[in-house]
């Protein structure tokens, strides 16, 4: 982390592939709860260390412990009560986006203020369906209205990646930018935006998540539909089959749309 007047820059690093286990679910829970508490602060942004993740998606060997370290911010073991809250802090929350963020990865930079991706690496995935399972952080949510719904169809049906100028084009995202201008970008915004009176900030969030941010209910729903998928045993199956693929290893999620395709023959 680095303070920077009344921005902090957060970096995500989770080793070997920014897996959202219970030891990244902790460091969300503290850091939100730190970044809270700090009066001085407005603006938050995340970023990764790693070139080709993000947050690659939940750890799915790990689900109960993540879901328990959630618990510790919002009382109920959700991730998506997790990025709810996050979308309702009084912080302005910024996603400067390099490499992969697909499902909970996914659901976190959707669950953030606004995102920025770079266009020469950063993809987009929301694929749950592949396993029989719901998006249960917040996606699905998120994703019908901000696309619409037949393009949110397309994005969850499918279980495709989708590039950073296509994700721009169907609103996942704020801008696809290049590599060698995106950092300066979110930094010149932040900074912007931190130089406002943070009544007028917070005021402006509330009002437009009285308009945009689905009511908590539905989160919680979505929730408890992807652990009944995760539980139910052609989800398990179809889990099974995708690690024995190489799920949830670096090398084979590069592609994880082909690996998600060849589950039908599992």
């Amino acid at each position: 982390m680095r303070k920077e007047g009344a921005v902090l820059f957060a970096d995500i690093a989770a080793p070997p592939m920014n897996l959202l286990g219970p030891a990244l679910a902790r460091d969300l829970v503290s850091l939100i709860q730190q970044a809270e508490a700090d009066i001085a602060l407005k603006v938050l942004v995340f970023r990764s260390t790693d070139p080709d993740y993000f947050i690659s998606h939940v750890d799915v060997t790990k689900i109960e412990e993540y879901r328990q370290e959630a618990a510790k911010l919002t009382g109920e073991a959700s991730i998506a009560l997790l990025f709810r809250h996050l979308s309702a802090s009084r912080l302005v929350t910024i996603a400067q986006i390099e490499g992969r963020v697909r499902a909970a990865g996914s659901e976190f930079v959707l669950a953030c203020d606004m995102r920025f991706a770079e266009r020469e690496s950063a993809i987009f995935a929301q694929p749950e369906p592949a396993f029989g399972m719901t998006p249960g952080g917040g996606g699905l949510q998120h994703l019908v209205r901000l696309m619409g719904r037949a393009r949110a169809l397309e994005v969850m049906l499918s279980a495709q990646d989708f590039d950073a100028d296509l994700a721009e084009k169907y609103g996942w995202i704020n801008r696809a930018m290049p590599a060698n201008t995106l950092g300066d970008f979110v930094r010149s915004l932040a900074y912007r935006i931190a130089k406002f009176p943070e009544a007028g900030l917070v005021a402006v969030k509330d009002r437009v998540n009285a308009i945009a941010l689905a009511p908590i209910e539905d989160f919680r729903r979505d929730s408890d539909l992807f652990g009944e998928g995760a539980r139910d045993p052609e989800g398990q199956s179809r889990i099974q089959a995708a690690l024995e693929r190489g799920f949830q290893t670096r090398h084979a999620e590069m592609d994880l749309a082909g690996l998600l395709a060849d589950l039908n023959g599992h």
